[in-house]
């Protein structure tokens, strides 16, 4: 076993407000470029997606697993903190607190550096504001081998606890790309439509053509509109074509996140 020197905080100093605010404020996440994770799968996904994890937190007085432990092991060269019962339960968001609270290097990509994919299937979400729906799509997205998600506009902190817990940590594996602007977006689509032929299908519950009559499959590119707002204008004007999902019941919509999921599917089982 490695040597550890382990740090111990029992009073609200400074790295106890780093750490509080790594959990509840999205400016210091991105100050930091630093992302919080409690619970064990996101922390298993976490390592199994190889991020840098920075600090490993244990409670006071708590007998470790030998899972936690090897983690201890693992990750020597990361801050381990051993911190006092009360300020880890308010470092927690949950009622019964994880065994291991941990921080990790935010992994960014850019879409200028993608690689270009032979029949792509990208994902684009627009202005993306619920923290729920945006985890659940990401777990969606993950399942059904989506190669990348963009997200464009203003919108929720993809990074937010509440997203990684949503995700089950599959946001540590998917690749990211915020997009800055519709400009950068038409030309990405621009140059992919010239290599692969790439579709730009829209969503839309009054959209022209049923899913129910549409083949899906790659190379293709899905957009899903903001939760409230739905498309954007200009957005639809980039689209080859905006389908909507055959509806049997009375109310004539679906969450957004469940609508991606359907969608997503239909791709993948034709890929």
């Amino acid at each position: 076993m490695v040597s550890k020197r382990v740090l111990k905080i029992s009073v609200k100093n400074a790295e106890f407000q780093i750490l509080h605010s790594l959990r509840t404020n999205r400016s210091k996440r991105s100050q930091e470029k630093e992302v919080f994770v409690e619970g064990t799968e996101g922390i298993k996904q976490l390592v199994e997606a190889r991020w840098e994890i920075t600090r490993i937190l244990f409670r006071e007085g708590v007998r470790l697993s030998h899972w936690a432990e090897s983690l201890l092991d693992q990750y020597h060269t990361a801050k381990q903190i051993e911190v006092s019962s009360d300020l880890y339960t308010e470092l927690s968001e949950k009622e019964n607190p994880s065994e291991l609270i941990v921080t990790a290097k935010i992994r960014t990509h850019k879409i200028q550096d993608l690689p270009t994919f032979e029949k792509p299937f990208y994902l684009l979400f627009d202005r993306p504001s619920d923290l729920g729906n945006f985890g659940s799509i990401l777990r969606s997205a993950d399942a059904f081998h989506v190669d990348v998600v963009f997200v464009l506009g203003h919108s929720i902190d993809v990074y937010d606890p509440k997203v990684i817990r949503a995700s089950l940590g599959s946001v540590f594996h998917t690749k990211l790309i915020f997009v800055e602007s519709l400009s950068v977006l038409e030309n990405f689509l621009k140059k992919i439509k010239e290599k692969t032929g790439l579709r730009v299908i829209g969503t839309d519950s009054n959209g022209s053509l049923s899913l129910k009559n549409q083949v899906l499959s790659a190379p293709i590119l899905i957009i899903l509109g903001n939760e409230a707002k739905g498309m954007s204008v200009h957005l639809q004007s980039l689209c080859d074509s905006i389908v909507n999902i055959p509806m049997l019941g009375v109310i004539n919509s679906l969450n957004v996140s469940c609508a991606g999921s359907i969608l997503l599917w239909e791709v993948a089982k034709n890929r």
